[in-house]
Formats: C-alpha cells, sequence, structure tokens
C-alpha cells in the first residue's frame, strides 16, 4: 500500500459544502434513499449514484476505476448484502464475502484516488456481542461471542469499522463509523421471508385486513424490548456526523425509546386499521427479551431523534400500499 495519504485541505465543514460531489454507494436501499433524500433536501447539487449493475462493488477494478474517474469528495457507504435470519444461515460464505469486498475496494478506493477528505461506513447493531449490556455502549464491541444466527455479516462490519480505524491510524484518512439501531420507514423491505419484524407485521395486518381474517398470529409473547429509529432520522444523523464527528471510535444510532413487541403489533393493528383478533403462540420462542443501543454519545453531540414511532408507522404503511400493493395490482 504505501504511503498513500489522505486529500489534502478539507472543507471548513460537510454542510458548507453543498456544491461538492458526494457519492452514495447503496442509494436504492432502505438507508442509502433516505440519505440521498435528505442530501437533496438540504441543497446538496452534486449527488453521485450507481446502481449495482451500472457498478459492482465487489469488483475492485471497477471500484477503482469508477474513483479514478469520478473522484468524489465525501463517501457514505451505505451499500451491504442483507438478509434475514434464515439468508444468513443459507448463504454464509455470500454474508461475509461480499461484505468484505464492498468495505473493502470502496475504503481503499476513496483513499488511493486522492480526492475524498471524509468517508463515513454504516454498520449494524449486530455487532454487538448476543450478552451485551442493556442499554448497549460503544466499547462493548469484542467483549464476548456474537449472535450465531448472523455472525457471518457481523464479522464483516466489525472488520468494516477496523478497517476505517486502521486508515485513520496509519494514513490520516477522515473515515468514521455509525451503527444504527432497527430501522424502518419507506423502500424497507416487506419479503414474506426474510423481512425483520415491524415491516413482517406491516404487510401480515394488511393481508389479513384484505382477506378479512378473524385473526393474526404473532410469535412469542409479545414481552421482548426493541428500539426502533426511522431511516429519515438515521439520514439526519449521518449527516450530522459527516459535519460534526471525527474520531476513531464508531457511534451510536438510535432513538433511546422502548417498546414491547405486544405494544407494536397492537400499533401496527390500529395503523393498519385491522378489526380482527390479535393472537400470541407463547409456544414459540421470544428471542433476546432487551435490544436497546446506547446513542447517548451522538446525543451528547447535539443530535436527537424527530420521528415518533406513529407517525413514522403511517408514512411507512401508506408508502406500503403505494408502492408494494399497487405494484402487485
Amino acid at each position: 500500500m504505501g504511503t498513500v495519504t489522505a486529500a489534502a485541505d478539507p472543507p471548513a465543514s460537510f454542510l458548507a459544502d453543498k456544491g461538492a460531489k458526494v457519492f452514495v454507494a447503496g442509494h436504492r436501499g432502505l438507508v442509502g434513499s433516505a440519505i440521498q433524500r435528505r442530501l437533496l433536501s438540504l441543497g446538496f447539487t452534486n449527488v453521485v449514484v450507481r446502481t449495482h449493475a451500472e457498478l459492482d462493488l465487489t469488483r475492485q477494478s471497477d471500484v477503482e476505476a469508477f474513483f479514478a474517474a469520478e473522484l468524489p469528495r465525501y463517501v457514505i457507504l451505505a451499500a451491504a448484502k442483507v438478509g434475514g435470519i434464515h439468508a444468513n444461515s443459507t448463504f454464509p460464505a455470500d454474508f461475509i464475502a461480499a461484505n468484505l469486498q464492498i468495505q473493502t475496494n470502496v475504503v481503499d478506493a476513496a483513499l488511493k484516488c486522492g480526492s475524498v477528505c471524509k468517508l463515513l461506513f454504516l454498520g449494524s447493531s449486530c455487532i454487538y456481542p448476543k450478552f451485551a449490556p442493556q442499554p448497549i455502549p460503544e466499547n462493548s464491541l469484542l467483549s464476548g461471542p456474537l449472535e450465531p444466527t448472523n455472525e457471518w455479516y457481523a464479522v464483516a462490519k466489525i472488520a468494516g469499522i477496523k478497517m476505517c480505524q486502521a486508515y485513520r491510524i496509519q494514513h490520516g484518512f477522515d473515515a468514521i463509523s455509525a451503527m444504527p439501531t432497527n430501522l424502518y420507514g419507506p423502500q424497507d423491505n416487506f419479503h414474506p421471508e426474510n423481512s425483520h419484524v415491524l415491516p413482517a407485521l406491516v404487510r401480515r395486518f394488511h393481508e389479513a385486513k384484505a382477506s378479512n381474517a378473524a385473526e393474526v398470529v404473532v410469535w412469542g409473547t409479545g414481552s421482548p424490548l426493541r428500539e426502533f429509529l426511522h431511516v429519515d432520522d438515521l439520514a439526519d444523523a449521518v449527516i450530522f456526523l459527516m459535519d460534526q464527528y471525527s474520531g476513531l471510535e464508531h457511534v451510536n444510532v438510535g432513538s433511546g425509546s422502548e417498546v414491547t413487541i405486544k405494544e407494536l403489533a397492537e400499533l401496527v393493528k390500529e395503523v393498519v386499521g385491522y378489526q380482527g383478533k390479535l393472537v400470541w403462540d407463547s409456544s414459540k420462542p421470544d428471542g433476546t427479551p432487551r435490544k436497546l443501543m446506547d446513542s447517548s454519545k451522538i446525543q451528547e453531540m447535539g443530535w436527537k431523534p424527530k420521528v415518533p414511532l406513529k407517525e413514522g408507522l403511517v408514512e411507512t404503511y401508506k408508502w406500503y400500499v403505494e408502492n408494494v400493493i399497487s405494484a402487485k395490482k
């Protein structure tokens, strides 16, 4: 690698540099699309995106050629291969290989091209040990074994954090990492087999309403506590960190508020307008009793989430009906 050096003379602040070229990797996903929307709404005029067909981030030579041609000043790395428990356990090689390739190629090309003065890498709360203290602080990383069901993805994301840290230490490259909690919002994945709990509930209650089903059965007792953050709040936090933060340690981004799965299901039922019965199958597993991020670090910097859960659910359900349901007709 030699003595590659990061871009010189960064501007005073990210938000004061709205004409600069910003590459958002993964702009079609839940997170990347929200970041792109937020940048455009703030008046950024040179947001660069590429579809997977246009640029395969797992191909090193293609990524290096893209960076050499485009020379972006900022990079937000929201691209990743993601999936639920079933996908992770069925295709572990795909999850660890693709994510390691994407991260390595983008971070290294961003440094080598010489134009990038800041990069933000997005991870996931699954990086933390299965039995991490609650709420989970940043320093609990690598303090215990991971949840086995998604360790392939988690190990790749941990490597991404460490890569950003190593490039900062060795090359003075301003690479930072943000770890969001459970996210939801427009562009979420509502697939019947590999969606997360919130979009899965939205889809199931909608289908029950459409078919006039008498009841919806949900696994477990409904007692586990979970934290949810609207993806527009995450996009806001990403821009805040790009503007305000430059440090070695990754930063947790969560809502700081918890809801039981039972409360969540009742809220989704209300938002969807399903009139039938909600039944809990307590013979099925509950999963982890509590999972809450300690987001005091970013909150002490001055960032706060803005979207209340119910308001966010109403908007998410509207998007689901207009984009997923209408597409099937």
